[in-house]
């Protein structure tokens, strides 16, 4: 057993350093490499979400029809956790786990692994990201608490989660943009192509006025270039 812990743990390290990352090969070496009786019910009033969560929004609709088939079928994937000072950590599974909440389960199975702060935080990112859970914003605030954080740089982050520097760039520029413009994002009224153009921007009477296009007259990309373009000679 000692002797499968220790190779257990070295297959983690070595993911976790290899680049680029996979949330799900990270997810499938910890459940295939448990066993049994490694599998513990856990009270969910115990158990917390990765502090270094970057989703905020979840889709009650979706919640509700899984936490349907929880009730039909059970939870079929343990959860991953962290024990920490008091009760648990999310590692992997917040949706699981607040479906079973709705279905009104009381424990849930997990896997409990000891995880360091850096781990958790590459997790939480590296799964929304690969499964396209967060909104552009939420991706764009958890990319700069990331870098904030680690300090490694934002080429060192594309390469680690295997995007472009141009991507991380773009995404970071939307941070620059008005709080209820952010809102109009998180909020799919404005797509990420178009606030994109909008950040590119610094006057926010013209970029409030250009959202309302966005929205109102429902203009594509190309029109809102060309808007930005007109909106620049008529400066000069």
């Amino acid at each position: 057993m000692e002797t499968k812990r220790k190779a257990l743990g070295k297959g983690l390290e070595q993911l976790f350093n290899n680049e680029p990352m996979d949330f799900n090969t990270m997810k499938e070496e910890i459940i295939n490499t448990s066993k049994e009786t490694d599998i513990v019910l856990i009270p969910i009033n115990e158990i917390r979400s990765n502090p270094y969560q970057p989703r905020k929004y979840f889709d009650q609709n979706t919640l509700e029809e899984l936490a349907a088939s929880i009730k039909e079928y059970g939870i079929l994937e343990p959860i991953i956790v962290k024990k920490s000072i008091k009760g648990y950590e999310l590692v992997a599974g917040e949706r699981r786990t607040k479906a079973a909440t709705i279905a009104g389960l009381n424990v849930v199975p997990a896997i409990v692994k000891d995880f360091s702060d850096e781990q958790m935080m590459d997790i939480a990112l590296l799964e929304n990201i690969q499964r396209d859970d967060l909104t552009p914003v939420e991706i764009a605030k958890a990319f700069k608490n990331y870098l904030d954080k680690s300090g490694i740089t934002q080429e060192d982050l594309a390469k680690k989660f295997s995007k472009s520097r141009s991507y991380i760039t773009n995404l970071l520029g939307l941070l620059t943009l008005p709080k209820n413009i952010l809102r109009y994002i998180n909020e799919g009224k404005i797509s990420q192509s178009h606030a994109r153009v909008l950040s590119k921007l610094e006057d926010e009477s013209l970029i409030e006025n250009l959202a309302n296009k966005i929205i109102n007259e429902n203009i594509s990309v190309r029109e809102l270039e060309q808007l930005v373009v007109n909106s620049q000679k008529n400066r000069y």
